[in-house]
């Protein structure tokens, strides 16, 4: 399934990017889409406007230099991917970014993962570009797996109340299933439980509610937000091998702690709270899962999301 044909890569520029270039090269390829490079950078001194043209010109070979050693080492025949370039002023970086994505009808941001201690976390830029960006957004973490052996997960919440939570949630099993279909081929389906009163009631002097009653309301909660789980899976219509890993406990400590025991190489899941609301923030409990994952991720909003940005 083809789910992107317009995909915006974001460089600095100066910076080893290899990683994010193959992801990148890679998508473009797997969805036979153009691929537009968009280096971000400091504008040149305005006291040498003379220098300014030489100084675009030294960032597009260097860029154009990492690009083909990239395509070389993906074997990428000449041609398999139409790639292009573009600049942007970095003194406003996630803002120009989503500009340029209104402006120019992109439907995928991919970019480097910059983390905040060189392995988890996100610097300030990449969760601008989650809160944000109308589109999805694919934060890009070096993965030692060939291309056969790529771990691929989804993050899903069947009970969510709002009302876009379905239609995102099989957005994102869609795009989930697309992309182990095109890497190992087995997809993993998270997805979080917890019944927090348990341990109040057990054993609570001012509340007569026997172990037996607890286990049952337990087993009920357990078994219905399964149900919903599965039933959400099969409404999607999706195929092929997937595993079901239906977790007890805070999706912030149980889908870190996941993606790093099996080890999981890209991630996929919902970033956005609410949606018509401009501008409204991650979701608490996404942001704190998206600062303690160390594989890259995918960031997807719910249809209607309305970003603060204009295109200018």
């Amino acid at each position: 399934m083809q789910h992107f044909r317009h995909l915006l890569y974001v460089s600095h520029g100066t910076t080893d990017e290899n990683e994010g270039l193959k992801q990148a090269l890679s998508l473009a390829r797997n969805n036979h889409a153009p691929l537009k490079v968009l280096i971000v950078c400091p504008d040149f001194p305005a006291e040498f406007p003379d220098y300014q043209q030489n100084y675009q010109e030294s960032l597009l070979t260097i860029t154009q230099a990492r690009i083909q050693r990239t395509q070389d080492a993906l074997k990428l025949a000449e041609g398999a991917v139409d790639v292009s370039i573009d600049f942007v002023s970095d003194k406003t970086p996630a803002i120009n970014i989503i500009q340029y994505v209104l402006q120019h009808q992109h439907d995928l941001v991919i970019k480097e993962a910059e983390s905040q201690d060189n392995r988890c976390g996100l610097k300030t830029i990449d969760m601008n570009l989650l809160r944000k960006c109308p589109v999805p957004v694919w934060l890009c973490r070096p993965i030692e797996h060939s291309h056969q052996q790529i771990q691929v997960a989804v993050a899903i919440d069947p009970k969510s109340q709002e009302q876009a939570a379905e239609s995102l949630s099989r957005r994102m099993l869609a795009l989930s299933r697309s992309l182990a279909d095109s890497c190992s081929g087995e997809l993993h389906i998270i997805s979080c439980w917890d019944y927090e009163f348990e341990a109040y009631l057990r054993g609570n002097m001012w509340i007569k509610t026997s172990d037996d009653e607890i286990d049952q309301t337990v087993l009920r909660i357990h078994d219905e937000h399964r149900a919903a789980l599965e039933a959400l899976i099969r409404d999607s219509g999706i195929s092929g091998q997937h595993l079901i890993h239906h977790l007890r406990g805070k999706p912030t400590e149980m889908i870190p702690d996941f993606v790093v025991q099996k080890p999981i190489d890209i991630l996929v899941m919902g970033t956005v709270a609410r949606t018509g609301i401009p501008g409204f923030m991650i979701g608490n409990t996404a942001e704190n899962i998206v600062q303690k994952l160390n594989c890259s991720l995918i960031g997807l909003k719910p249809q209607g999301f309305i970003s603060p940005v204009k295109a200018g």
